[in-house]
């Protein structure tokens, strides 16, 4: 069995409506529970269970989390970085975002050698991994198909990402790749941050500033070219400049930017 989540039939039908009740959610605690008994997007729930009920060869004996996958990290991180969606076998199958694939393994590797992990590797949940003013989230909480969740997928949970910003109150927001940067932009638009028309073109270490629309609150964005495999097993992007991203990205959260 995977690790889905269960409940009546009344339950799972309040659950599809667990991302507009994210902006009623007090503590990062109850945004995390909101999150993963979601059941918004039937086309998402129903790949992810099937990927945790299919599995990969190589896991075949471990149970899969299955659901949808909350953010992980300091609960008052300056830096925030977000990705696009759960990879299938990897934070799909561990409940953690960015644990148990090559790209997470490249990411708190990076985070250890900048200060921000307090290990260089991460393999499931319970290995002891913490964060020290970062945390790392995404716009979308289910794995998707192709790794491709549709804009209306992303539109449904928007709520949630929002939330967790406002939470949280990071200074800086590191996105992975093009994909998760106009992701990221149409979320914050959506969510009443004022986004510049047109939008800013994502390109490797790409800056942009934003504030609310209402005034309260303001981020600094700053793109990075993803950690997926096809970008560092190539070169397209290398341990050395992941460092410079998340150094430049402390340098902005402290103000001397």
């Amino acid at each position: 069995m995977s690790g889905t989540a269960g409940g009546d039939a009344g339950a799972v039908d309040d659950a599809t409506s667990n991302p507009m009740r994210a902006p009623s959610a007090r503590t990062l605690a109850e945004l995390d529970g909101l999150v993963v008994g979601c059941r918004a997007c039937p086309r998402l729930v129903a790949w992810r269970e099937h990927v945790a009920e299919v599995k990969r060869a190589a896991f075949r004996d471990e149970t899969y989390w299955g659901r949808p996958v909350p953010g992980f990290g300091d609960p008052r991180a300056d830096v925030l970085v977000v990705g696009l969606a759960p990879a299938a076998h990897g934070a799909n199958r561990t409940g953690r975002m960015f644990t148990g694939d090559r790209s997470g393994d490249f990411l708190f590797a990076s985070m250890h050698r900048t200060g921000f992990a307090s290990q260089a590797l991460s393999v499931r949940a319970d290995d002891g991994l913490t964060l020290d003013g970062i945390r790392v989230t995404a716009p979308v909480r289910c794995a998707p198909p192709e790794n491709a969740p549709t804009p209306q997928e992303r539109r449904t949970c928007g709520p949630f990402l929002a939330r967790e910003l406002a939470l949280v109150e990071p200074r800086v927001v590191v996105v992975l790749g093009g994909f998760g940067w106009q992701a990221v932009l149409a979320t914050l638009a959506e969510q009443g941050w004022a986004v510049p028309r047109p939008r800013p073109a994502f390109a490797h270490g790409a800056e942009v500033r934003l504030r609310r629309v209402d005034g309260d609150g303001e981020l600094a964005l700053v793109g990075c070219f993803h950690v997926s495999q096809q970008n560092t097993f190539t070169g397209r992007l290398t341990p050395a400049m992941l460092d410079a991203v998340l150094v430049r990205a402390r340098a902005l959260a402290s103000g001397a930017g």
